[in-house]
């Protein structure tokens, strides 16, 4: 969902929207909150849902409402199928803000007027179900849901440039609640579900599923009939009304051995619309049939894919029709890859959101460096990359206390939940260094986890089934931990090997990745060769065969890991002297890690001093690593020296 900046006030707000989208301004997000914390927060309770909501398992919605594309009104009824799951059910619960006027409710065609309110929640007491018994519930209400917010579920906005008034849905991911009688719980997705759209003449409305019929009512309001029969989760309903045209296109995946898949537009009715935007829309149909082939087929292919345009600052992956504010290719893969990625298969906690943007960015690089080639897969995944390291912290994983109404910014964190969560897909792909068992792994968690929830460690329990690796200190550093590592590598030529001291410290808590790094050597015959070196400690000695003279090393020539070299120098050998150290990382900001390379159980002397040979710092040391606090230290260039006496040996800092 991508990030688009608004203000208080509403009219504002629409500029804003309608001033991204018309001017194109598009990122590869589909993130619609902010990541600034001053941005005030709607006052929802959406921390906070009756116990009661879980006495039953949703089975079927059917949303039968009126929807207009010149305001945010809904109005109509909402059934609710369910089966009870609880020892009873006496008192029948869902969620529905206050601003939403409920005029009536049944339960298995009973009259139900005792009903109260609690915040958000609505408990209806009914004649006593049993463990296992279906029901139904209907509501029938109506009214105009908060605005100026970004939890807003509903939108309506003006295009300038095609003079288009549109209204939108977007739930994620509290926001469902704010326009449609309902049960917010990821785990817990409807069988199937039906919407049906009533809307002003000259208007067409899209949503999930087959459009199974429009019908002209005694009005003259047409209603579009939307029916989907693919488990769905409460966020991913929607609808979009405006005055659209459709224009259809077809994919043709391997797997359907020539049959097809729709995808089915609604697009702005204006003459310059199309040719301006057909060639983008056309570009969905490789997309599909590449994520088709390399995770599994299309999972909706007996219903559609397809777009509702709107004034959205990005899109938002509604099952089987994405809400999309543009169409540049970035965007759509995105969106695109979510079928798979948070719709087949939907994040079990918000926490795990990763399940749903992590991979749905890492398929926009797929389909960059699989469609568009690979130094264009470069370019995405050094930004990616680049992104993760313009900070030091943070985790993919979100701690559930950092999951509040007044923080969904933190679930849509795009550096964090997109980038590093793309990015560590990336170097897991490294790891497993085999392309066919990597998107083995892909298809076995998208078929293990078909129409279901997952969690990260759902992820990594299948990579660990299908590849026969393991995967706990993967998970436990890029996942779970923060930060990234740091290299500071000095290297020579001895005879025939060449000899790397590497060092590696962290950007923040987690003190160690264990990693494979890939080295380029570069020969003085202007060839060159990657090797594939494990790290599993702070400080490591490699000793590489070769049968040329090395000119120089690179690191991670092909951008499959993130981290930063802070140096890479050409040294001598000098592995007799008991006080030979490395150390890092160099640049210091504040705490340096010393390592000896021969140490000899002896006591030895750290000092530092400045350039102008004043001793600034020294302390005695009797171990091979040694980390120093350099805090109290004026910025500036120092001269790091060991000596145990007899020998020493200097090297130059920065701090």
């Amino acid at each position: 969902m991508k990030k688009l900046f608004l203000t208080l006030f509403t009219l504002l707000s629409l500029h804003l929207i309608a001033q991204q989208t018309e001017t194109h301004v598009h990122d590869r997000y589909c993130r619609h909150y902010p990541e600034s914390s001053d941005v005030p927060a709607f006052a929802w309770r959406s921390d906070w849902q009756s116990q009661l909501i879980y006495n039953y398992d949703v089975t079927f919605y059917f949303l039968d409402i009126e929807v207009n594309n010149l305001n945010i009104n809904v109005s109509g009824n909402v059934e609710i199928h369910g089966k009870v799951v609880s020892a009873v059910l006496d008192t029948f619960a869902f969620e529905l803000i206050p601003e939403m006027n409920i005029t009536h409710i049944t339960f298995n065609g009973i009259n139900c007027p005792n009903w109260t309110r609690e915040g958000d929640n609505i408990l209806v007491p009914v004649i006593q179900r049993q463990s296992g018994e279906n029901f139904v519930a209907r509501i029938t209400y109506g009214g105009t849901p908060p605005t100026g917010g970004f939890f807003a579920g509903v939108t309506n906005a003006y295009s300038s440039v095609f003079q288009k008034n549109v209204t939108w849905s977007l739930s994620e991911p509290f926001a469902a609640k704010s326009w449609f009688p309902c049960k917010q719980d990821l785990p817990d997705k409807a069988d199937s579900v039906w919407v049906f759209l009533t809307t002003p003449i000259g208007t067409m409305a899209g949503s999930q599923g087959l459009l199974t019929n429009v019908t002209t009512l005694p009005s003259g309001k047409p209603r579009y009939e939307w029916k989907s029969n693919y488990p769905i989760a409460y966020y991913l309903i929607s609808f979009a009304v405006a005055d659209y045209q459709e224009y259809n296109v077809y994919a043709k995946p391997v797997e359907l051995e020539g049959d097809s898949i729709l995808v089915q537009n609604f697009v702005y009715n204006h003459p310059n619309f199309l040719p301006q935007y057909q060639n983008s829309i056309n570009a969905v149909v490789p997309m599909i049939e590449l994520f088709s082939n390399i995770y599994k087929l299309y999972p909706f292919h007996q219903e559609k894919y397809g777009h509702c345009l709107t004034q959205l600052g990005g899109g938002m992956e509604h099952q089987t029709m994405t809400t999309i504010g543009g169409l540049g290719f970035d965007l759509v893969a995105h969106e695109l890859g979510h079928m798979w990625f948070g719709d087949n298969v939907t994040c079990a906690t918000w926490s795990d959101i990763w399940i749903n943007e992590g991979f749905a960015t890492y398929s926009n690089y797929l389909a960059q460096e699989m469609i568009n080639g690979w130094a264009a897969g470069q370019s995405f995944m050094i930004s990616t990359q680049n992104s993760v390291t313009s900070q030091s912290g943070g985790s993919v994983y979100i701690p559930p206390m950092e999951i509040t109404e007044n923080n969904v910014s933190r679930i849509f964190n795009g550096r964090l939940s997109y980038n590093k969560g793309a990015a560590i897909i990336h170097t897991l792909r490294h790891e497993i260094n085999n392309d066919a068992l990597f998107f083995q792994v892909m298809n076995t968690f998208q078929n293990q986890f078909a129409d279901s929830t997952a969690t990260g460690d759902d992820f990594r329990m299948v990579a660990e089934n299908v590849t026969g690796m393991n995967f706990v200190q993967f998970f436990d550093q890029w996942y779970y931990g923060e930060g990234y590592p740091r290299y500071s590598i000095e290297w020579y030529m001895a005879g025939d090997h060449v000899h790397l001291d590497v060092t590696q410290t962290t950007s923040s808590s987690t003190p160690l990745f264990e990693m494979t790094l890939d080295y380029k050597l570069t020969f003085s015959d202007g060839t060159s060769t990657v090797v594939r070196l494990w790290h599993d400690a702070n400080f490591k000695q490699f000793d590489v065969p070769v049968n040329k003279v090395v000119t120089s090393i690179s690191v991670d020539p092909d951008n499959w890991t993130f981290e930063k070299v802070n140096s890479i120098v050409v040294t001598v050998p000098q592995l007799d002297n008991p006080v030979h150290f490395t150390y890092g990382p160099n640049p210091v900001a504040d705490k340096l890690n010393i390592y000896l390379t021969n140490f000899d159980q002896q006591s030895y002397q750290i000092q530092l001093t400045d350039l102008s040979g004043k001793i600034v710092y020294r302390v005695e040391a009797k171990e091979s690593h040694r980390q120093l606090n350099l805090d109290n230290l004026a910025k500036g260039t120092y001269l790091l020296k060991l000596t145990n006496g007899t020998n020493d040996f200097t090297r130059r800092i920065v701090l």
